[in-house]
């Protein structure tokens, strides 16, 4: 996906079973896209942000509830 995506206003959430760890994956819905960052990148110059489609995090997350083990790592 090639979609420009303004981030300063992003409200970032962790899944509740992180503890509030800082070693997790961050979400923001923002635009009508789904952006998905390291927290432990969190303030540094180069930290990466994947931006993927609502319909693609869907697809995602729908396999990981519906059991679809291949999804994650072995």
């Amino acid at each position: 996906m090639n979609k420009k995506v303004d981030l300063t206003n992003a409200i970032w959430v962790k899944s509740d079973l992180s503890n509030g760890g800082d070693n997790c994956l961050e979400i923001a819905f923002v635009d009508g896209v789904v952006a998905l960052r390291d927290s432990n990148d969190v303030g540094t110059a180069d930290a990466k942000v994947l931006v993927i489609s609502e319909d693609d995090y869907r697809a995602f997350t729908g396999g990981i509830e519906r059991g679809q083990r291949n999804l994650l790592l072995p």
